[in-house]
């Protein structure tokens, strides 16, 4: 189960961990694109269903883990990627609005998923990895776009406490520490603002933006029987962003 699928680093892993053989259904918003991931997945000889949903919603995240279960036999792994946020006002001109649906979307949304796919992987009773994605603003703070930093170090907070909770049940649970990546919401932010780009590339040793793929290999890699020994963790796939 891969959420924020319709774009970005959620569509890189979708077609990733088809190509490597995994059954994927694949959970978004924007269903038009979703579907069409979707079908280019099954066209190529893979197994794929889409489900149009929102993360901040639990009876969405129940239908998607369903489908996983009735249509592929139950869950192996999940990858909730989904995420957003902007650079916004300052915190001392932000409203309650954007707080909560920043918190809603990247807090509410990964609780979601936790609780229906660590059970329905209890359920099944053959273990299980999960990875979420946080954030280098999950590591340091920026100064700037206070809510999705709160948000990405809750989810780290997530992670570990999932992982120390189930660990001695089969279940890994890890996170991903993204760096600056070319999703259309960094392009869309880079628009509006054009030194975010030279700012976001000057942090990184690599002095890039990551490509999507390069996060989703993280995310597989993290979901696969090589990672074995590997939970709790906040795997950097940043550039060395967080190394400096």
């Amino acid at each position: 189960m891969i959420t924020g699928a319709s774009s970005g680093i959620g569509a890189a892993a979708a077609e990733l961990f088809a190509a490597e053989g995994a059954a994927v259904v694949l959970m978004a918003r924007r269903g038009t694109e979703l579907r069409r991931i979707a079908q280019e997945i099954v066209d190529q000889g893979g197994r794929g269903e889409a489900v149009t949903g929102d993360v901040t919603s639990a009876e969405d995240v129940e239908r998607a883990v369903s489908v996983a279960v009735e249509s592929f036999g139950g869950l192996d792994a999940a990858f909730n990627n989904a995420g957003w946020g902007g650079l916004g006002p300052q915190l001392h001109q932000m409203d309650d609005a954007l707080f909560d649906q920043i918190m809603d979307v990247n807090v509410r949304g990964v609780w979601n998923c936790l609780r229906v796919q660590l059970r329905a992987m209890l359920e099944r009773g053959a273990g299980g990895a999960i990875v979420n994605t946080s954030s280098t603003a999950g590591v340091f703070a920026t100064g700037v776009a206070a809510p999705y930093v709160a948000a990405k170090h809750a989810v780290l907070g997530l992670t570990r406490a999932a992982a120390a909770s189930y660990g001695g049940l089969g279940i890994r649970v890890n996170a991903l520490v993204v760096g600056s990546t070319r999703t259309e919401l960094l392009e869309q932010v880079i628009k509006e603002t054009p030194a975010v780009e030279e700012a976001a590339v000057g942090r990184a040793i690599q002095r890039r933006l990551a490509d999507p793929v390069e996060v989703a290999q993280a995310a597989a890699w993290l979901c696969s029987d090589r990672a074995s020994f590997v939970t709790g963790s906040a795997m950097a796939v940043d550039g060395g962003c967080t190394a400096v």
